[in-house]
């Protein structure tokens, strides 16, 4: 009998900021990519690791235990070289690298790809990007790769990311750019590794979106992304309506949501293709 393909799930956020999803009601990232997972991959198996309070993964597993990693967001700054929450991750990478576990990530995964390989991440000078990242463009390399096949060449993407990569490391493809942050998405070869990741979040939907929304209005409303409480509220409140009818064609057009973030599998396609691109074709090969 075929063994199911097993994942690790890489959740970074703290414990006080899960805490502050739950009681907003958003879903945890941990479970987000947990059902991002089971859509792809239904027959998939999957452990949890969160670094930010846990030692060591689960029963102590190294990457070479697994099919592949797979890394949320976190509210963390990967280049704070003196947190011990951050640097077990970092380790952690590298080992998968070392060992050629494929990896994949969103906003965090993004930083941890190019850090671990030798990138730079910095704070973005023009601040937070927030919501619906707009207008992200295939580079010329993301036309040809098979990470954002059937990709369109200009889409949207939810984000929520005040640092960004700045220094691409070795062994690293430009995939996709936008005003705001210029590596929105990148694919590392590394040692014998594969690392697939992007700035925006695949695993978020319109509901995901606004309900983070509501978890940062402690800085949104100060940053000037709302006027006052009721004005994100109102904004939050559309996007809600939007997840519940997506076909309202006066929300999608006051949002700037079209079916680059509304249709599941045009949103998900990377996380598509890295399973059928790298992660099936690498689990069908004699493991060492």
């Amino acid at each position: 009998m075929t063994q199911p393909l097993r994942f690790l799930i890489i959740d970074g956020y703290p414990k006080e900021s899960r805490d502050v999803f739950d009681e907003v009601g958003m879903t945890l990232s941990f479970r987000l990519y947990a059902n991002m997972l089971a859509r792809h991959l239904p027959d998939a198996e999957h452990a949890v690791w969160l670094p930010a309070e846990q030692a060591e993964p689960p029963e102590g597993h190294g990457p070479e235990r697994y099919h592949g990693v797979l890394w949320t967001g976190c509210n963390l700054t990967v280049y704070h070289g003196d947190d011990e929450r951050v640097t077990r991750q970092i380790a952690y990478s590298k080992r998968a690298y070392e060992v050629g576990t494929p990896q994949y990530g969103s906003c965090w995964g993004i930083q941890m790809a190019a850090f671990a390989a030798g990138g730079e991440i910095q704070a973005n000078p023009k601040g937070r990007e927030m919501g619906i990242g707009r207008r992200m463009m295939l580079t010329d390399a993301g036309r040809d790769h098979p990470m954002m096949e059937g990709k369109p060449w200009v889409y949207n993407g939810f984000v929520s990311h005040d640092d960004h990569v700045v220094t691409l490391p070795p062994g690293a493809v430009h995939l996709a750019t936008n005003a705001h942050s210029s590596v929105q998405a990148l694919a590392v070869t590394h040692k014998k590794g594969t690392f697939w990741a992007t700035q925006y979040h695949a695993e978020y939907n319109l509901y995901e979106v606004a309900r983070l929304i509501v978890s940062r209005e402690y800085r949104l409303v100060p940053e000037k992304f709302f006027a006052d409480h009721d004005d994100l509220m109102a904004y939050v409140d559309r996007l809600e309506r939007l997840h519940r009818q997506p076909d309202q064609k006066h929300l999608r057009w006051q949002l700037d949501a079209d079916d680059t973030v509304i249709d599941d599998d045009l949103r998900q396609l990377e996380f598509h293709n890295f399973v059928n691109k790298v992660v099936l074709p690498a689990a069908a090969q004699p493991r060492g």
